[in-house]
């Protein structure tokens, strides 16, 4: 019985997932905070954990997809 061949190894779908997770955490990093009233101003949307940090999360996630993707699968 002939074994299938798929494009991507089991390290691969591993890496993806771990990808797909991070930028998940990205996300969640630069969301949250609400006003407390209709035409409140929250100051807190230009913090560096929104502006800094989750952007910098975000592309480290989209580039490990990339190698995720790019990574050869071992024989």
């Amino acid at each position: 019985m002939d074994k299938k061949q798929f494009a991507f190894g089991k390290e691969n779908f591993i890496l993806l997932a771990i990808s797909v997770l991070i930028i998940i955490i990205g996300f969640l990093l630069v969301s949250g905070g609400k006003t407390t009233e209709e035409t409140g101003f929250d100051p807190s949307i230009f913090n560096a954990r929104r502006l800094l940090v989750a952007p910098i999360v975000i592309m480290i996630g989209f580039g490990s997809v990339i190698y995720a993707i790019l990574k050869k699968p071992k024989e």
